[in-house]
C-alpha cells in the first residue's frame, strides 16, 4: 500500500506493486502525461483519456468520462455499450461515483456496487449488467469543475488504495487536457464566428451599397427581428447568398424567398 505522507513522484514510486517496477510505472505515468496534450477536438481528447485510463489504473477493465456542460452531464467516449449505459443511467438517476464526484468528494471508490447503500437504484443496474467494482474521480482544475472520470471492473474489491492514487495522479493530468481542449475548442468557434460574421458583413456591403459599420448594424437588426443569435444570422445569409466558386449568385434578399 502507499505511505499516506508521501506525495508527488514519490507516491508514484510506491504505488508499484511488487510485480511492477517503480521505475517502470513512473515512465509509463510520465509518458502518457506528455502524450495527453490539448486539441480542439474536445471528444477525440476525451477518446484518448478513457483509453489510457483503462490501460494505466490497475484493476481498470472500462472506462468512460462524463462531461459538466451548462450543468448537464454527457456521457463522452464510453469504452464500451456497458460503461455508455451505466454512464447514462447516473446521469438520468442523479446518483453514482461520478455524480458524486462532481458535486461532493472528488474521489469515491465501491468494491461491491450492488451493496453499496449510497447509490442503491444505480448499484443495483450495475451489479445486473456484471459490474463489481468502480472508481470515481472529479475532473477539476483550480477554476473549473469539467466532470467526472468513471473506472469499472467486472471484478470485486478491484480497486485498492494504490489504484485510487495513482487514479488521483491520472485525472489531475486529464483535468488539464481537458481544460486547454475546451479553451481551444471555444478560441475556434471564436474565430470562425468572426469570419462568418465578416463575410456576412460582406455581402450585406456588396448588395446594399453600406459601409461596414452599417452592415453590421443591419446583421445585427435582422438578428433581433428573426430573434436568433447574430452568429446564426451570419450563418444563414453566408450559405444563402454567397455563391459556390464559380457560380453566380443564387438568391437575392428582393427575390421573395
Amino acid at each position: 500500500m502507499c505511505n499516506p505522507d508521501v506525495v508527488g513522484d514519490e507516491a508514484v514510486v510506491a504505488a508499484a506493486g511488487p510485480g511492477e517496477p517503480a521505475e517502470d510505472l513512473t515512465a509509463v505515468l510520465s509518458k502518457i502525461a506528455r502524450t495527453l496534450e490539448p486539441e480542439a477536438d474536445v471528444d477525440r481528447a476525451v477518446e484518448h483519456i478513457v483509453r489510457a485510463a483503462a490501460a494505466t489504473v490497475p484493476g481498470a477493465d472500462e472506462a468512460g468520462v462524463s462531461l459538466l456542460e451548462s450543468g448537464t452531464m454527457r456521457s463522452v467516449a464510453p469504452s464500451g455499450d456497458v460503461v455508455a449505459h451505466l454512464d447514462q443511467l447516473q446521469h438520468r438517476l442523479h446518483e453514482g461515483p461520478c455524480v458524486d464526484a462532481i458535486h461532493e468528494r472528488p474521489v469515491y471508490r465501491t468494491g461491491d456496487i450492488g451493496a453499496d447503500p449510497r447509490w442503491p437504484r444505480f448499484g443495483r443496474e450495475a451489479a445486473a449488467s456484471g459490474v463489481s467494482s468502480m472508481l470515481g474521480f472529479k475532473l477539476f482544475t483550480s477554476t473549473s469543475t469539467i466532470g467526472a472520470l468513471n473506472l469499472y471492473s467486472w471484478r470485486a474489491d478491484a480497486f485498492d488504495d494504490d489504484a485510487e492514487r495513482i487514479g488521483e495522479l491520472f485525472a489531475a493530468h486529464a483535468a488539464v487536457t481537458l481544460a486547454g481542449s475546451q479553451g481551444l475548442a471555444h478560441l475556434h468557434v471564436a474565430l470562425r464566428t468572426r469570419d462568418t460574421i465578416g463575410m456576412a458583413k460582406g455581402i450585406l456591403m456588396e448588395r446594399h451599397g453600406v459601409d461596414a459599420d452599417r452592415a453590421f448594424a443591419l446583421l445585427v437588426e435582422a438578428s433581433q427581428h428573426a430573434n436568433v443569435k447574430l452568429r446564426d444570422a451570419a450563418e444563414w445569409l453566408v450559405s444563402r447568398f454567397r455563391p459556390a466558386a464559380g457560380s453566380p449568385a443564387t438568391g437575392r434578399p428582393g427575390d421573395g424567398h
